[in-house]
Formats: structure tokens, C-alpha cells, sequence
């Protein structure tokens, strides 16, 4: 419950996610649903982190899309995709949170500087903030460094996943898979460190 009725009740916190790599398996710019593949073992820790009081939110950087190598059209039958395969596994998303922008990109709308792209935490502040999440006692996690500065910025523990560290990054948890760092993180206070 959020909003007036719930003043003075200690916000929740959320779990963000990065999409791909992270979430899905990684592809080179995805552009197609059948594209978003599970990432294996996330069902269970995902599950238990919803039943514990967790948001579960998806923050992705597509700039693809400023780039012209997907169609905008081709987001919301993705995303459409990504929530069915996680209902497979009794698990709803609370939120998805795109960024399009890239200073880089061809096309001009999104052809930008922004505050959302990752490593800048627009995005975790504006999906906090919709759902009255406490970032404190939040996780980022992700597969890149932008992830996880994205996480310190915003003010979240952070979990790097990924088959090495990243030389530089230093995140208050490291795994080698994504269901991993969720079980780590499902399982409580006092996570951490590295496997």
C-alpha cells in the first residue's frame, strides 16, 4: 500500500533489475520477443524476493533505439513477452523503466543527453518515487559497471553479476549468475562479499 494511507510507514524497498544480460540472456541489441530469454534459476529467487516485499523493477538502457536499430514499435510486444515468461514463474514486475537515449544515436528525438541512461540514476529515482520504494534498502543489479554506478549513485547496495569481477567496480555483492546474487540477496541482512 502506498500513498496518504500508509504515512509514516516505513517504505519498502525494491530489487532493480538491468534487462539484458541480467534478466535475459544477452543478445547484441534484441529487437524481436522471441529475443528475451530467461536468465536460468531467476524464477524461484524472484519469487521470494516478491513475497518478501521486494518491487521488482526492470531499468535498461536500449539505445538501440536512438540508434535506429529497434523499432519503437517492437518495445511494448517485448516487454509484453518478458512479463509472460516471468508469470510462468508466478512473478509480476512492478515496474519497467526504458532509457532510448544516446548522445551518439541517428535518430533525433533520442539523440540525447539524458538523466535516465545508466550510470546516471534517473531511472531508480523515478521508479522509486513512483512507488514509494526506499532506496537505502534497495539493490541495483546488473552486469556492467554503468549498473552498478548507477546503484551507488542512487544510493542502493548493488550486485554485480557476470562470469569475472570487473576490474574498478566494487559492488557490495558479487556473483557469478543472476539467480545467485538473488538468492543472496533473498536470504537477508549480512550479504556480501564474493564466490
Amino acid at each position: 500500500m502506498t500513498g496518504p494511507a500508509c504515512a509514516g510507514a516505513r517504505r519498502r524497498p525494491a530489487v532493480f533489475l538491468d534487462r539484458d544480460g541480467t534478466l535475459t540472456e544477452p543478445r547484441h541489441y534484441p529487437s524481436r520477443p522471441e529475443d528475451l530469454v530467461l536468465q536460468a534459476g531467476i524464477g524461484p529467487p524472484l519469487r521470494a524476493l516478491q513475497l518478501a516485499g521486494f518491487a521488482l523493477v526492470v531499468v535498461t538502457n536500449q539505445s538501440g533505439l536512438a540508434r535506429g536499430l529497434v523499432d519503437e514499435t517492437a518495445v511494448a510486444p517485448m516487454h509484453r513477452r518478458l512479463r509472460e515468461l516471468l508469470a510462468r514463474h508466478q512473478v509480476r514486475l512492478d515496474g519497467i523503466y526504458l532509457c532510448p537515449h544516446h548522445p551518439g544515436g541517428t535518430v533525433p528525438r533520442f539523440s540525447l543527453a539524458c538523466s535516465c541512461r545508466k550510470p546516471s540514476p534517473g531511472m531508480l529515482h523515478q521508479a522509486a518515487g513512483d512507488l514509494d520504494r526506499d532506496l537505502s534498502s534497495s539493490w541495483m543489479v546488473g552486469d556492467s559497471a554503468c549498473d552498478i554506478d548507477a546503484g551507488h549513485r542512487a544510493g542502493t547496495r548493488t550486485a554485480l553479476v557476470g562470469p569475472q569481477p570487473l576490474a574498478g567496480v566494487a559492488p557490495t555483492l558479487y556473483r557469478t549468475t543472476t539467480a545467485q546474487a538473488l538468492t543472496a540477496i533473498a536470504a537477508g541482512p549480512g550479504v556480501g562479499g564474493r564466490t
